[in-house]
C-alpha cells in the first residue's frame, strides 16, 4: 500500500565526476531520495517539478519520492497493455467459457479507446485479431500470422493511456461501442449488460493498479438496456406424445442415432442440460430393474474450443451451473429413462473414465454431431407445418418440455426447481406461462375453502 507524506525537503543540484554528473537530492519524510542526470537542464527541470508539486500541496510517495501526479505518469501504461494484464489476472481462475466472454468484451471496447483510427484495419479483422490472439492468453507464446501481428502492433502504438479513461467521454465512447455488433446493429440486452460488467471490472482493476484515481464508470450517466428474462415459448415445447415420437425418430434413423437416444432421453426425462449429460458417469446412475432410478449430476462439459481450455480439449470441465464446484444435483428418473439407460449400457458400455456417453471412437459427444441427429429426427417425426415452426427446434427444448411437464402435473415448484437446477425465482420467470394452467384448480380450492367458512 502506498504511503504518502507532505513533508518534503529539496536541496540544490550538485555536480560530481560521474557518467551522469548532475545529482538532485531531496527527502520525503525521513526517506532520502536522489536522481542523476546527464545535463544540468534535465536536473533543473525535475527539481522544478518537485518544487511545484510541493508548493501545490501534493502528497509525495515515500517509497519512490515522487509526487502523486508524477507517480501516476510513471506508472501509466496503454489501455491495450492494461487490458492484457486484466485478462492475465482473470485467466487462471476463469472457466473456458468465461475466458471467451472476457476476450470478446475487451475486443469490443478496445477499438474505441485509440488515439485516432488512421491505419486501423477493417472491423472484422480487428475483432478477430483481438479476440483470438490479443486477449487469448493461451496464444501469447505463439507467433501470430503476419496480418494479425500487424493489427496488434497497431493497437500497441495507438491505444490511449489507461489514465485517459478518467475522461468520462472516452468511457462513454467505449460504452457505445459495446452496444453494437459488427454489422452496426444493436446487440442483445443481455450481451450489452455482460460486456458492461466486464468493462466496469477492468476499470476497477485499473484503480487497484494505481492507473486511475477512481472508477469513472460510476459517474457516467448511461443506462444499459433492460434485460428481460425470456419466458419459454410454449410453441417450442413438445408435448409427451411429440417427445416420444422424436426419441423414436432418433433411435430409428442410424447407428449414431441409436447411440444417442438415451442421451436425448436424459435431457427430456431428467431435465438435464446437454453439457451435464456429456459429463454424466455410469457410477452416478442408479438403474434398478423395476421402478424409478436416480441420476446424480456432478459436472458439466461445455464446448468452449481448444484455444480457451487449459487441457487443449474442445470441452471444458466444470461444476454444475451456478453451483459450488463440488455440488451434486440428484434427479429421480422414471422407468422409461431407466430402461433406455440400461439398454445403452448393455449395447455400448462406458468410456474408460466412466462417462456414459461417448462417440464411436471414445471421444466426447459433440454438439454438431447430436445437432445433426436431432435435425433429422425433426424431419422424420414432425409434420411439414411443425417443421417450419419453432417446435422442438433445439435439443434444449426437451429440457423445457420436462420442466413444463412436471409443473403441469402439479409437482411443487420448489421441487421442480431443485430437480432442474434452477432457483425458484428463475423458474417462475422462465416458465410463468406453464404455471397459469393451474388457475382453475387453484380457484376451485379457494372456492371450496370459502364455502366451508360460509
Amino acid at each position: 500500500m502506498t504511503e504518502w507524506s507532505y513533508t518534503v525537503r529539496i536541496w540544490a543540484i550538485r555536480k560530481r565526476e560521474y557518467r551522469k554528473p548532475y545529482q538532485l537530492r531531496w527527502k520525503v519524510g525521513a526517506h532520502p531520495q536522489s536522481e542523476s542526470f546527464l545535463t544540468l537542464g534535465l536536473a533543473e527541470s525535475r527539481r522544478a517539478q518537485l518544487i511545484t508539486a510541493a508548493r501545490d500541496g501534493e502528497p509525495f510517495d515515500v517509497e519512490s519520492g515522487l509526487p502523486k501526479s508524477l507517480l501516476a505518469k510513471e506508472r501509466d501504461i496503454s489501455w491495450y497493455e492494461h487490458a492484457c494484464q486484466y485478462i492475465e489476472m482473470k485467466w487462471d481462475h476463469s472457466p473456458a467459457g468465461t475466458r471467451r466472454t472476457l476476450a470478446e468484451a475487451m475486443a469490443t471496447v478496445s477499438p474505441a479507446l485509440v488515439k485516432d483510427t488512421k491505419g486501423m484495419a477493417e472491423p472484422r479483422a480487428v475483432r478477430a485479431a483481438l479476440y483470438s490472439w490479443g486477449f487469448n492468453k493461451n496464444r501469447w507464446k505463439e507467433e501470430p500470422p503476419a496480418d494479425v501481428a500487424k493489427i496488434l502492433d497497431w493497437f500497441k502504438r495507438k491505444s490511449v493511456p489507461a489514465s485517459a479513461l478518467a475522461d468520462r467521454m472516452r468511457v462513454r465512447a467505449a460504452l457505445t461501442a459495446l452496444t453494437k455488433k459488427l454489422d452496426g446493429t444493436t446487440a442483445a440486452a443481455g450481451t450489452i449488460r455482460r460486456k458492461r460488467a466486464i468493462f466496469h471490472n477492468s476499470l476497477a482493476y485499473a484503480v487497484d493498479a494505481g492507473l486511475l484515481p477512481e472508477n469513472p464508470l460510476q459517474h457516467v450517466q448511461w443506462k444499459a438496456p433492460e434485460q428481460v428474462e425470456e419466458e419459454v415459448d410454449p410453441a417450442c415445447v413438445p408435448d409427451p406424445e411429440q417427445a416420444a415420437k422424436l426419441l423414436e425418430a432418433v433411435r430409428d434413423q442410424s447407428p449414431r442415432g441409436r447411440r444417442l437416444v438415451a442421451f436425448f432421453g436424459c435431457i427430456y426425462y431428467a431435465a438435464a442440460r446437454p453439457a451435464e449429460v456429456i459429463g454424466l458417469k455410469l457410477q452416478d446412475c442408479d438403474l434398478p430393474r423395476r421402478g424409478w432410478g436416480m441420476l446424480r449430476f456432478r459436472e458439466t462439459r461445455p464446448r468452449s474450443g481448444t484455444a480457451w481450455t487449459d487441457s487443449g480439449e474442445a470441452h471444458d470441465k466444470r461444476g454444475l451451473k451456478h453451483r459450488p464446484r463440488k455440488a451434486v444435483r440428484e434427479v429421480p428418473i422414471p422407468p422409461e429413462l431407466v430402461a433406455l439407460l440400461r439398454w445403452h449400457v448393455t449395447a455400448y458400455g462406458s468410456a474408460p473414465d466412466g462417462r456414459l456417453f461417448q462417440t464411436q471412437r471414445g471421444g466426447l459427444i459433440q454438439d454438431t454431431g447430436y445437432g445433426e441427429v436431432w435435425a433429422e429426427a425433426r424431419a422424420r417425426a414432425l409434420t411439414p407445418s411443425q417443421r417450419k415452426s419453432s417446435l422442438a427446434k433445439r435439443p434444449y427444448d426437451l429440457r423445457h418440455a420436462a420442466t413444463s411437464t412436471w409443473l403441469s402435473s402439479g409437482v411443487e415448484p420448489q421441487l421442480v426447481a431443485k430437480r432442474a437446477g434452477h432457483s425458484v425465482a428463475v423458474l417462475f420467470r422462465v416458465y410463468a406461462k406453464f404455471l397459469t394452467d393451474g388457475d382453475e384448480a387453484a380457484n376451485a380450492k379457494i372456492s371450496a375453502r370459502l364455502e366451508q367458512r360460509a
